[in-house]
């Protein structure tokens, strides 16, 4: 088999066999092929695409390029939940907690944040003494005994992703629906998963910007999990608007506490108990209406906030934090940030929202870039919000005085305000599964 005639067929609009799928996987991961011919496969795919089996067996291909996690010594279920990113997205500190107190076993392998959106690794850590550089056994041990562990990937999961990944950002081959949904998928079939819930993120703060993009994104990984053998559904939902109030790390951990407590902002409850309750159904644990019912009843047991504790115990952080949130550290500067408009909140700049959260230091610009835990955005007001002039639209966190200007003007310019009330979109916009699209 020659990598040359594999171009040359993809070129011409063939389809590609899972041997020649296999064979290029393998030798770009061990460096037999070069970079430049990957990269004319790469613009062949995207130019000519792939059919819904050559997705599911690239995917495949991925997944087996580097470790595969056995959960097989976990009973049960083992539900895997994936977002694919945004801002104030915290929803993995919700849910897993949520279905651990339900009986479902949760064996989550996180990623950190890059650019404007959020890793829920940098979050948990952001809890004085929390590890998530857990060993395999060591992680497999958590859930078999508390029933939940977030960790974060190991080193050689999935690596043929990562280099094709890099080889996409430079060769403009990055936005490809079946590419984009076999890099995500990857990752969550070498998770080890027997199934997958999705959530989809559409809208300014998210990679897919419309809805038709995102349910399309939506539907072509429930096929690849299907194809795969793993039960798959997706939700799409709204990411025009930040999820929460709380944009930053330990902000954003406090929020999920306060909304296991069941004191948290309404949009973070319904997205995280819909997704909770749809794990459960996948687990057998009953029809919606039921494991929505279960869901719930965790919250007002507090249940669900005593297997988050439990996790923070066992994964070696402080405790006490559920009640003391002080224990997480205070940023040097505090700054509230005034309305110089009168008007209802007619939009939020999402993107550009995360992108403050960066300035002020709680996201990345690289790999390297150092993470400030107390660092963030507080939102006081958002889409349909009345502001008068002079009203405080948000809270600013830094340890860093010299970026405050630049922080402030930008999320100034995030906000647009119109004279009339706004008719505020639904937070859940689409259900995806092997069946077809729902939409709401």
């Amino acid at each position: 088999m020659r990598m040359y005639e594999i171009i040359e067929d993809k070129r011409d609009g063939k389809v590609l066999s899972k041997e020649e799928i296999d064979f290029f996987i393998h030798g770009y991961t061990e460096g037999t092929i070069p970079d430049y011919q990957a990269a004319a496969l790469l613009m062949a795919v995207f130019l000519k695409g792939m059919n819904e089996k050559e997705t599911a067996d690239l995917t495949h291909a991925m997944a087996k390029s580097g470790d595969v996690v056995d959960l097989s010594p976990i009973s049960g279920i083992k539900v895997d939940k994936h977002s694919t990113g945004g801002v104030g997205d915290k929803t993995t500190l919700v849910l897993g907690p949520i279905v651990a107190a339900c009986g479902v076993p949760v064996a989550k392998m996180s990623g950190r944040g890059l650019g404007h959106t959020g890793g829920t690794i940098d979050k948990l850590e952001s809890i004085p003494g929390f590890h998530t550089g857990l060993k395999i056994e060591d992680f497999i041990r958590n859930v078999k005994e508390i029933g939940i562990c977030v960790a974060g990937q190991t080193g050689n999961l999935a690596p043929a992703d990562k280099k094709l990944y890099a080889l996409r950002d430079v060769t403009a081959t990055v936005n490809n629906i079946s590419l984009i949904a076999s890099s995500i998928m990857s990752k969550k079939i070498a998770s080890g998963a027997d199934s997958i819930v999705l959530d989809v993120k559409t809208g300014s703060g998210a990679f897919m910007k419309t809805l038709e993009d995102s349910i399309k994104l939506a539907a072509e990984m429930v096929k690849i999990g299907e194809n795969i053998g793993r039960k798959t559904v997706a939700y799409v939902t709204e990411m025009d608007i930040p999820l929460g109030l709380g944009i930053g790390n330990s902000i954003e951990v406090i929020e999920a506490i306060e909304t296991l407590k069941g004191k948290g902002p309404e949009d973070l409850q319904t997205v995280s108990y819909t997704l909770a309750a749809k794990m459960l159904y996948l687990a057998g644990k009953g029809d919606d209406s039921a494991c929505m019912k279960m869901v719930k009843e965790s919250i007002e047991s507090g249940s669900a906030l005593n297997k988050f504790k439990e996790m923070i115990v066992r994964q070696g952080g402080n405790p006490d934090i559920i009640e003391d949130y002080g224990l997480f550290g205070e940023s040097k500067c505090i700054i509230e940030v005034k309305s110089e408009n009168e008007g209802y909140v007619s939009r939020l700049n999402t993107e550009q929202i995360g992108k403050v959260s960066v300035i002020l230091g709680a996201g990345r610009e690289t790999k390297e870039s150092k993470i400030d835990y107390t660092a963030g955005i507080e939102l006081r007001k958002k889409n349909g919000d009345k502001a008068n002039k002079g009203d405080v639209l948000a809270v600013l966190y830094t340890n860093n005085a010299e970026v405050i200007s630049d922080a402030t003007e930008l999320l100034l310019s995030s906000y647009s305000f119109q004279s009339e009330p706004l008719q505020i979109k639904p937070l859940i916009l689409a259900f995806v599964d092997s069946k077809g699209v729902e939409k709401y």
